[in-house]
């Protein structure tokens, strides 16, 4: 199905994507809000600029964006992929819970605020440019990744992981991240670390056409929390 967004107010729009059994493609989408939440079992190609919230509490579908999104992607998204061939707004993955975020471009401030994990349901994150201040804060479980391929500085902000209890952070780096809090552990991630993450850089590498020579020209650091951690308190550990 093709919809014309830009002839649609977003209420219709959405209307039109829950009512749909098949794949939908969106043209001319210029910051419709609400684009595929809770959706699942189709695909959404979105030709445009898709407006806040969208794939907000996803669950299961997959959304393509040719082009940038603006704040709140993922919101509460609990299952499915969201691919952005640009840059993202703010508050990338809010509380994300499960599925895959990929972003060719930058993406803004607290990216992966609140994300959480349990048993199988671990989200992700991917980043190949770089990410505004508050990477990961409060992040309680979960992957997020940040490639900078768009840098030769360290392609985060300042407070990285501030608040965080849980996950893990990888950021592909010569350099350290700046003002880390006292919360956070950093160092060298180790071969057994890149084993783990190397699946989801080749997925990254295809999507987006960066050869994995490229991708591994450079360091990678990996930033957990403490162990002492007074925000562990506040969550149940399975």
């Amino acid at each position: 199905m093709n919809i014309l967004a830009h002839q649609l107010g977003f209420r219709a729009l959405n209307e039109k994507i829950r009512n749909s059994s098949e794949d939908v493609v969106i043209e001319y989408c210029y910051g419709e809000r609400f684009i595929g939440a809770g959706a699942s079992g189709k695909t959404i190609t979105i030709n445009g600029t898709p407006g806040n919230a969208l794939g907000a509490y996803l669950d299961g579908a997959v959304i393509i964006v040719n082009g940038n999104a603006q704040d709140a992607v993922g919101d509460t998204m609990n299952d499915g992929r969201i691919v952005i061939h640009g840059n993202a707004g703010d508050a990338l993955g809010y509380a994300m819970r499960g599925g895959k975020i990929l972003v060719k471009g930058n993406a803004g401030y607290r990216t992966g605020i609140h994300m959480k994990e349990y048993q199988d349901k671990k989200p992700v994150i991917i980043v190949g440019g770089s990410t505004g201040s508050f990477l990961g804060e409060y992040l309680a479980g979960g992957l997020i990744i940040v490639l900078g391929m768009d840098t030769e500085d360290c392609p985060v902000g300042y407070f990285t992981g501030t608040g965080m209890h849980g996950g893990e952070i990888f950021i592909r780096s010569h350099k350290m991240p700046r003002s880390l809090p006292k919360q956070v552990c950093a160092g060298p991630a180790t071969e057994s670390d890149m084993n783990r993450i190397i699946d989801i850089l080749a997925e990254f590498s295809e999507t987006f056409g960066f050869t994995m020579d490229d991708i591994l020209s450079k360091p990678f650091c990996r930033l957990t929390p403490n162990a002492k951690n007074p925000y562990k308190q506040l969550y149940t550990v399975n």
